[in-house]
């Protein structure tokens, strides 16, 4: 995408040594920060990630044990346990006790005491998480598929309540709904802007399951034809032959019964895609299901198809240490007759006349009404019961039931034992094998995994994963994954003619790249880069695949392995809203991949409010004598949008890598749009503010500073920055620059606008 010359010459903005002089250098003083733990990790601890394992020589499972308040027994000692497989008393080989309650975690954000605006607080910048930080990992699952309108805001008050006061630092979480496919799964994160983003997207369906309108779409292959297909045909000639002629009962009754079973496959199909994508996730994770029922039994008989679904779903979870609770969106409902119940049409001769029969009838409806919803809560608590977790029911207060499974989730057992060789014998079918674990202390209760099949994890792992399969797990990662090491930095910014646009810098460590030796000495390195954008809904709104050919020579290449590699990537976004950039780099000799992820949030610059394209940061050397950059330069190298490769002077320092040393000016720019202008100047009055964050903890706040526009003469799109000096006392770590500005002539809700980078300070 080329962009105007207009942008490009706007993005032509030298840093302001006014911005950098004005700026307090932040100390260690101000934060006294803890120092960063750097222990190396026990085996033990690494044990934690395999909670459940199924081998020839280790069945390993996670166990709960509560009191009869549902509070956690601990203390218990390997000869209170008895393990059963098949009925059998198996010897307990492996024994340990995990609380999360003491697992290391990142500090909870602090907001610091400066606000800008007591109204209307900013939220401190989110923290990205490594995968030794991960404490807990909860997919929040509503089955859009069964809600009905009634309880949809119920269920979406919920989960912005757990957003808001529930979630923890630590948390990997995702908003999952099981009526908009597989790309929902890119939600896991620790980013509370993509949840709420999600959130907005939980709304009622009119092709629920509540309706018959989703049987315009299915196919007829799928009708059982000794059912609906042959009675609908019977009854075609009797509506020819009087049109008045109603659609029978047992007609309704088969398609109400076909509609369940389809909903039902639908949600067991979207829960499996999730656990699939929890299953490389590190650690015990949780799932939480907000629906209407799952039925596995209709009136008599049971759904084979939807058992089946059931048993192969428990199975996958339990591999994947996944632990599932479900819960009843429907909450406390009466199950008597209501007002809208219309009875009349049944008797001719009115109440008087009919009472007994009436009072008959009505008991009727009211058993086959509770025999309904009974019938549809049980496939929730199967589903809970086989996966280790509980089944919420006949409650209003859904928040209760999440703080339950966080409770829940605080501390286990985990208990193992080898198997018989029979187990894993092909000759016995690869059966299901039942697990059963007592205590013999007194008054506890035990919650485990019903079982597993006769088939170990390595067997149960494909042999080998497609490009398509690797592909798509490296971009649906929530961290950066795989095994080239790749960062990404993507700026939001506005074109005039064609609208928003999000220009990413990328860096590949090239030592995880295959070069080739040409015959004239040279070198050179093929790969592909790919870039999707992903909506709010997690389907792919644009995408860009690029393969590159480099050739360097001998000496360029020893620099290359030690700078990496600089590119940059430009994608178009259409319309405003939430979004996902994940990129991925694959090497064409190795067929290795890595990728990397970013949320981009885009506002509707049409609204005329404040807003700021995204931010852009580097280190430069700071001269002692001048106390200013030492090689300060027009920051086009960085906010250019051009595509392609990128050299960079100082490839650590630089935007795309952003590891900075103590004593660096930390350099910045942004742009600043539709700011109002005063009608007595014609000049915008805007101020602007800086705020460090390390570890999610405030360390300074800068000074409210005047922005001063100067001669720029496109005033609805300011170019703006500034410097901030490193102190030498800074401890090394992760941090966090926020960017707040306020437009002092705006009203007061639409005042203040931020942005936020992440670096990092290395020694």
């Amino acid at each position: 995408m080329k962009l105007s010359h207009a942008v490009v010459v706007a993005l032509l903005l030298s840093f302001l040594t006014p911005g950098f002089a004005q700026q307090t250098q932040p100390s260690a003083q101000q934060t006294a920060p803890t120092k960063e733990k750097q222990q190396p990790q026990t085996a033990s601890q690494k044990n934690k990630d395999e909670v459940v394992r199924i081998s020839t020589t280790l069945v390993q499972v996670d166990v709960a044990v509560t009191d009869r308040k549902g509070r956690p027994v601990t203390g218990l000692k390997p000869e209170e346990f008895e393990i059963y497989e098949d009925g059998r008393r198996q010897q307990i080989t492996n024994f340990s006790y995990i609380s999360s309650e003491s697992a290391e975690a990142p500090a909870a954000p602090s907001t610091g005491s400066a606000k800008p605006n007591d109204k209307y607080p900013l939220p401190p910048p989110p923290m990205r998480l490594r995968p030794n930080q991960v404490r807990r990992t909860i997919a929040l699952v509503v089955d859009d598929l069964t809600l009905t309108i009634e309880s949809t805001p119920f269920v979406r008050q919920a989960l912005k309540k757990f957003v808001d006061e529930q979630m923890q630092p630590g948390d990997l979480v995702a908003i999952i709904r099981t009526g908009v496919g597989l790309g929902a799964l890119q939600m896991f994160t620790a980013d509370k802007r993509v949840l709420y983003a999600a959130i907005e997207r939980v709304r009622w369906s009119p092709s629920s399951s509540n309706t018959l309108h989703t049987f315009a779409a299915v196919t007829t292959n799928l009708v059982n034809p000794n059912s609906i297909a042959e009675i609908l045909h019977q009854e075609t000639k009797a509506s020819q032959a009087d049109p008045k002629t109603k659609i029978p009962e047992r007609v309704t009754d088969e398609l109400d019964k076909f509609r369940q079973e389809v909903f039902s496959i639908g949600t067991l199909g979207a829960l499996h895609f999730v656990v699939r994508a929890l299953r490389d996730l590190p650690g015990r994770k949780s799932i939480v299901l907000f629906s209407e029922g799952l039925r596995i039994y209709n009136r008599e008989q049971s759904i084979l198809r939807v058992r089946d679904a059931l048993r192969n779903l428990t199975d996958l979870a339990n591999r994947s240490s996944a632990v599932i609770y479900t819960m009843d969106a429907r909450g406390l409902q009466p199950l008597t007759m209501t007002a809208a119940d219309d009875l009349s049409g049944d008797f001719q001769g009115g109440f008087a006349e009919d009472q007994s029969k009436w009072i008959s009838e009505a008991g009727a409806y009211n058993a086959a009404r509770r025999n309904d919803f009974f019938e549809s809560q049980e496939g929730l608590n199967y589903l809970a019961q086989q996966t280790g977790g509980f089944f919420i029911k006949n409650t209003n207060d859904l928040n209760g039931g999440i703080r339950r499974v966080l409770k829940d989730q605080e501390s286990y057992y985990l208990i193992g034992f080898i198997p018989e060789e029979s187990t894993f014998k092909r000759d016995k079918g690869r059966g299901f094998h039942d697990l059963k674990v007592k205590v013999t202390r007194a008054g506890v209760r035990v919650r485990t995994r019903s079982g597993f099949f006769g088939i170990t994890d390595e067997e149960d792992k494909p042999l080998q994963k497609t490009f398509r399969q690797t592909l798509l797990a490296a971009l649906t990662s929530p961290f950066n994954s795989g095994d080239i090491g790749l960062r990404l930095t993507s700026m939001l910014g506005f074109d005039p003619q064609k609208g928003a646009f999000v220009s990413s810098l990328l860096h590949i460590d090239a030592n995880d790249l295959t070069f080739g030796q040409e015959a004239n000495g040279q070198r050179k390195v093929s790969f592909e880069i790919a870039a999707f954008t992903f909506g709010d809904n997690g389907r792919v709104v644009d995408q860009s695949i690029r393969g590159y050919l480099v050739h360097m020579t001998e000496r360029e290449y020893k620099h290359t392995l030690k700078a990496g590699i600089f590119y940059r990537v430009t994608l178009p976004i259409k319309k405003p809203g939430a979004y996902q950039l994940r990129t991925a780099v694959r090497d064409t000799a190795s067929l290795k991949l890595g990728s990397a992820n970013q949320f981009i949030e885009v506002p509707d610059i049409k609204k005329r409010r404040l807003m700021l394209s995204g931010m852009i940061v580097r280190g430069v050397t700071v001269d002692p004598a001048r106390r200013s950059p030492a090689n300060a330069q027009p920051a086009a190298q960085m906010t250019s949008t051009a595509e392609g490769k990128v050299e960079e002077e100082d490839p650590q320092a630089s935007p795309a890598v952003r590891r900075f040393t103590r004593g660096m000016a930390l350099e910045y720019a942004y742009m600043i749009y539709n700011a109002r202008l005063y009608k007595a100047t014609g000049r915008p009055q805007i101020e602007t503010q800086l705020r460090l964050f390390r570890d999610g903890q405030q360390v300074f706040v800068g000074k409210v500073n005047a922005f001063n526009s100067g001669q720029q003469k496109d005033l609805t799109r300011l170019v703006a920055g500034g410097s901030l000096l490193l102190g030498n006392d800074l401890q090394p770590g992760d941090y966090a620059l926020q960017l707040i500005v306020t437009d002092k002539l705006a009203r007061e809700e639409n005042r203040l606008s931020s942005q936020w980078i992440d670096f990092e300070i290395v020694k």
